[in-house]
């Protein structure tokens, strides 16, 4: 069995699907996706043991070895990012039951359910494949499945939401798969480790920096790479609660991992930082988004929006690293998707469980006015997570910024360290709106006196005290990020 778990990762939450359907029943529903979603984690920490011990795990599909036959491919980078999925997976969909009842109508439910399982079999699909096109395939059905499930939201809003994400989204699936195309024109293979080998002896590079760019632009519409985040915003702030916590989460971190294994494992990325723009364009573009998006987020008065436009900033944070392009600077990008995961997760759970209170979805600053008086817990919960957002010390969101700070310094790059401060103080200003609304307002009524159910309020309690965890406890998060980044460094070889 234990063979096979590459295989598991993903075969699991794919077969529950279409059984979700069949039965048809939301009880049902709801209990095989939360089972699902444990085992996966399960089958997510076996693997990263697995790897820690024994390095890079490769499972041919059907019996047909690499790079003939589909391979699924595991080393310390997809083990890291495979656990960030899952672990959001078993936290959220607990929490989904009392949620989905409350903004779902009765007759969707088991769709919905159905629908979260896709989204979660293409997003582990997309970490763990080693083919270019299978890669594709994940892509679309964790997108397929996302805009279902934005489009099932309480408002008509939501609608609109995932048609904006679908023509976006469609947009960057057709970049990602010419790119793939011309790849392979280039070297005749979909195998990633076997076209890296190849890309090493092509000659003609034109068509392979045009295929960089297309792939570039295709998963930078994927992760919100500002300025190509029009599609984020809506999508968060009207999707069922959930769902914004889920996808936000887990969707732009995966193809934020897409981008890195393209980057560093299948072009050589020597000559991309040596020779091309490509770390003043990526420095240019992170720091655009970390300040322009706070800023925004500043002046958003729905709250769900607010930290919509938050997340588009803390891409920019894992982008940065990515410029930069040392080991530092890499290894905070890549704790930055665990941490940034599990504090905006805790963020949207916490929304979550005031929605419910409130009867509606939407979230003003008005609304939640006097939120710690009525809701004392949820309120202290949320000002961690906001600390967290901020970067503060002793929180997850810290152990990032440090390290994109040594990056920086690394290089010699002083204004970057200035810009990296500057967005923390923005955030604290639209962190700050947030908790003066909660705290420091007369109660506005919209949100009665009284904690969320305990369903609501365990899984978002939990995912805050990871916030803590993470920023305190980091033989997980940093030693994991480090190994993985000094993987990408040797271009995947170690």
């Amino acid at each position: 069995m234990l063979e096979q778990l590459p295989a598991l990762q993903v075969v699991l939450p794919l077969i529950a699907a279409p059984l979700i359907v069949l039965v048809g029943r939301a009880g049902f529903g709801w209990a095989a996706a939360s089972l699902v979603s444990w085992a996966c984690l399960a089958v997510a920490i076996g693997l990263a043991t697995r790897v820690a011990g024994g390095g890079v795990i490769s499972y041919a599909i059907g019996s047909w070895p690499p790079p003939w036959g589909i391979e699924y491919r595991v080393d310390a980078l997809s083990a890291f990012v495979l656990v960030l999925v899952s672990l959001v997976a078993a936290i959220v969909a607990p929490y989904a039951r009392r949620s989905v009842a409350a903004e779902i109508e009765p007759d969707r439910r088991y769709l919905f359910y159905a629908m979260y399982c896709l989204c979660l079999a293409g997003l582990l699909g997309m970490v763990i494949t080693g083919d270019a096109f299978n890669l594709f395939v994940f892509l679309e059905i964790s997108s397929l499945a996302t805009y279902v499930l934005i489009a099932l939201g309480p408002q008509r809003k939501a609608l609109v939401a995932s048609y904006q994400y679908l023509l976006l989204g469609t947009v960057g699936a057709t970049f990602y798969v010419i790119g793939v195309g011309l790849l392979y024109l280039k070297t005749g293979t979909l195998n990633l480790a076997d076209m890296a080998e190849r890309l090493r002896a092509v000659e003609e590079l034109r068509p392979v920096l045009a295929a960089l760019a297309f792939i570039t632009v295709g998963i930078g519409l994927k992760l919100a790479l500002f300025p190509l985040h029009a599609w984020l915003p809506n999508a968060y702030a009207y999707s069922p609660s959930m769902v914004s916590a889920f996808v936000a989460a887990t969707g732009t971190k995966v193809s934020v991992y897409v981008l890195l294994r393209y980057y560093f494992t299948v072009f050589d990325p020597a000559p991309l930082f040596e020779t091309l723009p490509t770390r003043e364009l990526f420095i240019a573009l992170s720091v655009a988004a970390m300040i322009v998006a706070s800023l925004v987020a500043v002046f958003e008065k729905d709250v769900k929006r607010l930290f919509a436009y938050s997340s588009v900033a803390q891409v920019g944070y894992i982008t940065l690293g990515l410029g930069v392009d040392n080991l530092s600077s890499l290894t905070g990008s890549i704790v930055h998707l665990l941490n940034h995961g599990v504090t905006k997760g805790a963020i949207f759970l916490l929304l979550g469980a005031v929605a419910l209170r409130s009867g509606s979805v939407r979230l003003t600053l008005g609304g939640i006015a006097g939120l710690g008086r009525r809701m004392p817990l949820t309120s202290f919960a949320l000002v961690i997570a906001g600390l967290s957002l901020i970067g503060i010390p002793g929180t997850a969101g810290f152990v990032t910024k440090w390290y994109l700070i040594v990056g920086a310094l690394d290089l010699g790059l002083w204004w970057l360290v200035g810009a990296i401060a500057l967005s923390s103080l923005i955030a604290v200003a639209y962190v700050w709106r947030v908790v003066e609304a909660a705290y420091l307002r007369e109660p506005s009524g919209a949100v009665p006196a009284g904690e969320a159910p305990a369903g609501l309020l365990v899984p978002a309690f939990l995912m805050t005290a990871l916030c803590v965890y993470f920023g305190l406890e980091t033989s997980f998060s940093v030693a994991g990020a480090r190994e993985a980044a000094e993987l990408l460094l040797s271009g995947g070889r170690r």
